[in-house]
């Protein structure tokens, strides 16, 4: 598996931006997908983007297309997620995940290896 742990998280106003960072260590980061997936107080976890191993090919949710943006540099094992144009609804607990296949996926059971998540609250 990976260890992953996030950072940047944090509180700001609707419209504003925030850049999550995902650390890994472990199994191989550079052979695996990866994914950012969130869950809001009293909903079901989701999938908000996925980046293939090489960092080739995306995919967003709907809900954040345009608005958001996955990168990674495996020369450092991290993965980030650039959020702009915030808005109340996109409050959640954001976890990064490794997926066991090398290629993107919005599929959660596609992904062995979780982080700890970190809170993002957008105030309107």
């Amino acid at each position: 598996q990976v260890q992953l742990v996030e950072s940047g998280g944090g509180l700001v106003q609707a419209g504003g931006s925030l850049r999550l960072s995902c650390a890994a260590s472990g199994r191989t980061f550079s052979s695996s997908g990866m994914g950012w997936f969130r869950q809001a107080p009293g909903k079901e976890r989701e999938f908000v983007a996925a980046i293939s191993w090489s960092g080739a090919s995306s995919h967003y949710a709907d809900s954040v297309k345009g608005r958001f943006t996955i990168s990674r540099v495996n020369a450092k094992n991290a993965v980030y997620l650039q959020m702009n144009s915030l808005r109340p609804e996109d409050t959640a607990v954001y976890y990064c995940a490794a997926s066991v296949y090398s290629g993107g996926s919005r599929n959660s059971r596609d992904f062995d290896s979780w982080g700890q998540g970190t809170q993002v609250t957008v105030s309107s």
